[in-house]
């Protein structure tokens, strides 16, 4: 039997995806928009010509590297629309030169020790769904070569604390197979970023990964206890607290430190109990001020102490587009979970908030259940839910299509969102009709805080053959450029990357990029751990 294998060039296995005859049926769709769309073939790896690897791994570390053009192509590039274009264009320049497979802990000490040594760059990766460029082993001229360094071996949950509810989980395990070896403990982690499938628990927290869930745990962070990383320096080792006051946390230094400061291979997680109760509603708000009056009553939920599990906000464009409406009205989606009591009370008050907002509820609405999954599963939110999961499969067929896709998010706080959501529309449809003679913009908040939205920008466009890349950069620096002027975050939580970095450096303190870039001299002294994500490369003299 053949193995199942993921797609090199884009999005989730090989055999998955829209079928021959949905493809076809998108893409005359998609002509009725944008005009006659031909749909260029995916790329074979027979078609492409890779450059020979300009480094050799040591003896003793050769049973752990790959050559192999499979894994070198898989190995190029993240998941970005932008990802994708290359690799439809046949153009895999970047290939690492070697990919290395570790099996344990002191496979990748080994690894970075010789990489150190022979001035070959290292790109850490877990399921390579990074959308700015974080595992592209594009790390400029000063380097005798690349290795992506895929921790997929380490992937099992070694030891679980049942009374203090954590595990100790190595940093390859992919969202699936975690679940699945937490589940028999009647335990989650309940963590789940669009990219769930194909993402892993290292990824997440070197990308500080924002998860589906919108108010109270939404990042990564909150359920980090302690990590184990390896650098070129030495293994450093958090210690377990539920809490502590002892000084700048050593976590933070590595949640969000992208694989440019060590390799995190294990972490001890906090954990929850499944839950079993769940309740949730769907409410319109139509008219022109939809959306500004869907906004006030996330407010409200945000700051009520309510803690929905999703409260999602689509605009119009966004709830059509998704199936969750009907594209007349702003769509509001909330949610409850729990694994100790019923939440009757709780979609109770937020019905009563909603309603006070303006918010209209349909017949049905709010569903309440003790058990599995249906309120997640129909209605506007069972919607909502499939098309958030076959985003990515989709956005490859774009791409294909020759339709510009993309998607930013980004901060904001409430008092200033109004203006911030109208001058970045307002940018990023002008260099639409610039750049690509017309297109549009939808939004939708992913997560929600007491003091502000995350609001999430989709960018569709028709481009043009051969010149998808020139107007996608074009679109791409409008966006972040106006999210920079009117005060907004570059990211929050898709990472910086190499695609993010000229606005991070805007907007980080230069007192914090300075003492950022002497922890990176300090534990990778060779500079060779994912040059070019959060600080320019800066490889050691020879």
């Amino acid at each position: 039997m053949t193995a199942r294998r993921r797609k090199f060039w884009g999005w989730g296995w090989e055999d998955g995806g829209p079928t021959p005859e949905q493809e076809q049926g998108i893409a005359r769709t998609l002509a009725e928009r944008f005009g006659p769309r031909a749909l260029v073939p995916a790329p074979r790896v027979e078609e492409i010509a890779l450059r020979a690897p300009r480094v050799k791994p040591p003896d003793a570390l050769a049973p752990i590297v790959s050559q192999a053009p499979y894994d070198r192509l898989a190995h190029t590039y993240g998941k970005a629309y932008r990802d994708v274009v290359r690799a439809l264009r046949r153009d895999f320049g970047p290939a690492p030169d070697l990919v290395a497979f570790p099996a344990d802990e002191r496979d990748v000490a080994a690894l970075l020790d010789w990489a150190s040594s022979a001035r070959v760059a290292v790109i850490p990766y877990g399921g390579g769904s990074s959308v700015v460029g974080g595992v592209e082993p594009e790390v400029g001229t000063g380097y005798a070569g690349t290795l992506s360094l895929d921790l997929g071996r380490l992937d099992r949950v070694l030891e679980i604390d049942r009374a203090s509810r954590a595990a100790r989980i190595q940093a390859g395990v992919l969202g699936p197979a975690l679940e699945d070896q937490l589940r028999p403990h009647g335990l989650t982690l309940r963590h789940y970023p669009q990219s769930f499938e194909f993402s892993s628990l290292g990824g997440w927290i070197a990308t500080r990964s924002g998860g589906h869930y919108a108010t109270l745990y939404t990042h990564i962070d909150e359920f980090v206890e302690a990590l184990r990383v390896v650098t070129p320096h030495g293994v450093v080792e958090t210690r377990r607290l539920p809490g502590s006051g002892a000084g700048p946390d050593p976590n933070r230094l590595f949640l969000g430190s992208e694989g440019a400061l060590g390799v995190i291979t294990e972490a001890w997680m906090r954990l929850q109990d499944r839950p079993r109760f769940r309740a949730s509603a769907a409410a319109r708000f139509p008219g022109e001020d939809g959306f500004a009056r869907g906004a006030e009553a996330v407010r409200l939920l945000a700051q009520s102490g309510l803690h929905p599990s999703n409260c999602r906000l689509l605009d119009p464009r966004e709830a059509a587009t998704s199936g969750a409406g009907d594209g007349e009205a702003t769509i509001l989606l909330v949610a409850f979970e729990s694994a100790d009591h019923p939440l009757d009370a709780w979609i109770a008050r937020a019905v009563e908030l909603v309603r006070d907002a303006g918010g209209q509820l349909p017949e049905g609405e709010p569903r309440i259940s003790s058990g599995g999954e249906q309120g997640a599963r129909s209605g506007a939110a069972g919607a909502w839910r499939s098309a958030f999961l076959n985003a990515p499969y989709l956005r490859d067929l774009l791409a294909r299509a020759g339709v510009i896709s993309e998607t930013f998010e980004t901060a904001i706080p409430w008092s200033r969102f109004a203006e911030f959501d109208a001058g970045v529309r307002e940018a990023v449809q002008r260099a639409l009709d610039e750049v690509c003679g017309g297109g549009s913009v939808a939004c939708r908040f992913t997560h929600v805080y007491p003091d502000g939205p995350a609001p999430y920008y989709t960018v569709l466009a028709p481009g043009r053959p051969g010149s998808e890349l020139e107007q996608w950069d074009q679109i791409k620096a409008a966006a972040s450029d106006a999210i920079e002027r009117l005060g907004g975050t570059i990211t929050h939580h898709h990472a910086v990357g190499r695609d993010h970095r000229p606005w991070y450096e805007r907007e980080r303190p230069d007192g914090f990029g300075h003492a950022l870039a002497a922890a990176k001299r300090a534990l990778d002294p060779a500079g060779v751990l994912n040059p070019g994500v959060l600080l320019p490369p800066q490889p050691a003299a020879r």
